[in-house]
């Protein structure tokens, strides 16, 4: 059993910490981070980031990231998730031997077609304006933002590719970024928890299966859900 869950969103919007909780609570759990793969490595000379109209580097551009090698390295765990889990240092757990897990991280997770259908779950976090704004503000980077930058770029492609995958009716759960860390893990740790009862289930012989409840249930499938109007995210 293979799930691969997307924490998207953001910036600021709390994908790390989420991704790191649910790294160290789920069995032969991975983690890949969009991050590591701009094209120019933060700790390298930028020259290979052009500087756009805006007047400001681009990187929060999807042209800034090599996609081809993050989709190629998602290809290699789907192949083999267990040597691709020895590789990065994670122990297979005995009791949950076929059940593998990869998290991707990242900012632009949901913008590249090739990736989009891989998914088994894709989680999008949102926080307001003025609190993103903030919390960027509170961050040491290292390439320090430049005055004007969150105003001027990151937050206008933000809204352009988010306004994109919706259009392009890319399904996501929206997180509420300003929820406890707590809170936000419990809700998509129980959720993935969940998909992998049901999986589990429906792999079984017939004859294994337990009843299942009567009524309503929560659903572990993908879905639209707007952000809650008192968190309003546009200016």
């Amino acid at each position: 059993m293979k799930l691969i869950v997307g924490i998207g969103g953001m910036t600021n919007g709390g994908k790390t910490t989420l991704t790191n909780s649910l790294l160290r609570a789920l069995p032969n759990c991975c983690v890949i981070h969009q991050d590591d793969f701009f094209k120019a490595p933060l700790f390298q000379p930028q020259d290979q980031i052009a500087v756009g109209e805006d007047g400001f580097k681009q990187w929060d551009v999807l042209e800034s990231l090599d996609m081809e090698a993050m989709l190629d390295t998602v290809q290699a765990w789907l192949s083999s998730p267990r040597k691709f889990a020895r590789a990065h240092g994670v122990s297979i757990q005995p009791e949950a031997s076929d059940t593998h897990i990869l998290l991707l991280e990242g900012f632009l997770l949901y913008s590249y077609k090739p990736l989009v259908d891989l998914y088994s779950h894709r989680y999008f976090l949102t926080v307001p304006y003025e609190e993103c704004k903030w919390r960027r503000s509170t961050r040491n980077y290292t390439v320090p933002d430049p005055p004007g930058l969150f105003d001027g770029h990151v937050w206008p492609m933000y809204q352009k590719y988010r306004q994109e995958m919706e259009t392009n009716g890319v399904e996501v759960v929206y997180l509420d970024g300003t929820k406890s860390r707590e809170k936000l893990f419990r809700e998509v740790l129980e959720d993935i928890q969940n998909s992998l009862l049901n999986r589990s289930q429906e792999s079984a012989p017939s004859s294994a299966r337990p009843a299942r409840p009567q009524g309503p249930g929560r659903g572990c499938g993908h879905r639209m859900a707007r952000p809650a109007a008192s968190q309003p995210d546009t200016v």
